[in-house]
């Protein structure tokens, strides 16, 4: 297993739970071949949490709708690479 990494902006703008969340929908994903750029957009549904998981190649979309006292909005990338793994928020890419 390849380490993992977050960054100063996840650090501080995804909690826990949620990083947690998004690391398990990653890993759980049913597709041939998984991108190394995994793409989550955040967004608040009313007082829910609105995740969006997608990648390009091979395409995969999967909407996930979650209870969340303080949803939260971004854009969140996990990019792969040939040794280790970031989690980090679009704007810091």
């Amino acid at each position: 297993m390849k380490p993992r990494y977050i960054t100063r902006g996840i650090q501080t703008t995804i909690p826990p739970w949620l990083q947690t969340l998004l690391w398990y929908m990653r890993d759980s994903m049913e597709v041939p071949e998984r991108d190394y750029l995994q793409i989550f957009r955040l967004s608040c549904d009313g007082e829910h949490q609105r995740i969006e998981h997608a990648q390009e190649q091979p395409e995969y979309k999967h909407v996930v709708v979650i209870p969340g006292e303080q949803p939260v909005k971004a854009k969140v990338y996990i990019i792969e690479d040939p040794d280790h793994i970031t989690m980090l928020l679009a704007e810091e890419y």
